[in-house]
């Protein structure tokens, strides 16, 4: 299998199915239902080579312990959260998969959660919930300056890496980004093809770290045009990238659209 197949789970989460070591086997990435993943396994009539995780929350885990009763593989996930059924826990710089065969690279980006890391592989990038389509992920557990800094490192990733991110947020992300930068016409451009894809049924993911850099706000906080929305929405000028990040988070976790 060449292609990354996405698996939907509960109202608008993905599970990954990407491609593994061999012809028919398949990394499964974020699995918080098992059942869905099953049967997805069986209808493309494939089987799991390992598992990725990318953070703790149970709608990216919860399918762990079921999976792990049907198939006796390596579980993946960062080495600084509690996660049950990791049997391979994980730090920055790792190789995943090299007992069968894999070639992820594991990236730590904390920020939604402290223990928060990335996969990434033949050009493929599994984000979790740290990068989105024209986003990026509230700050539970991380600071504003950890998540700007591990947004900042994915951002300097090759432009045509391809982002698969767990959840289809593209639409909601699209309306904050056109608040924040009106006159991008590369947001008014991928928001009509988002709406495609997804009046269609189609996931609007995975874009590219050369879309994110051109739509996403969060990408572009040296931008004079975001700087001076942050600024007209915190009433202060913000002197770093960081700084400016923080209220961009804030302003979104506000914002109504």
């Amino acid at each position: 299998m060449d292609e990354v197949i996405a698996v939907h789970a509960f109202r608008d989460n993905y599970i990954w199915l990407a491609p593994g070591p061999e012809p028919g086997l398949v990394a499964i990435v974020d699995p918080g239902d098992a059942d869905p993943v099953m049967a997805a396994l069986a209808t493309y009539g494939l089987s799991p080579a390992y598992v990725l995780c990318t953070h703790h929350h149970g709608d990216h885990v919860g399918g762990v312990a079921a999976l792990a009763r049907h198939y006796t593989i390596p579980v993946y996930g960062p080495a600084a959260e509690s996660i049950a059924g990791v049997t391979h826990p994980v730090v920055d710089g790792d190789i995943v998969g090299s007992e069968a065969g894999g070639h992820y690279q594991v990236l730590a980006v904390p920020g939604h959660t402290r223990g928060h890391v990335a996969y990434l592989g033949a050009g493929r990038l599994f984000c979790g919930d740290t990068l989105f389509v024209a986003g990026c992920g509230r700050l539970f557990e991380g600071t504003a300056f950890q998540m700007h800094a591990s947004l900042a490192r994915l951002a300097s990733l090759p432009l045509d890496t391809r982002v698969y991110c767990g959840h289809e947020y593209t639409l909601a992300n699209l309306a904050f980004a056109r608040a924040v930068e009106p006159d991008n016409d590369a947001i008014l451009a991928f928001e009509r093809r988002a709406r495609r894809l997804r009046a269609a049924g189609q996931p609007t993911i995975p874009s590219t770290i050369a879309d994110e850099r051109r739509i996403n706000p969060f990408l572009r906080t040296s931008q004079p045009a975001i700087r001076r929305a942050a600024a007209a929405v915190s009433h202060q000028r913000s002197d770093t990238d960081a700084a400016v990040f923080a209220t961009l988070r804030r302003w979104k976790d506000g914002f109504k659209g």
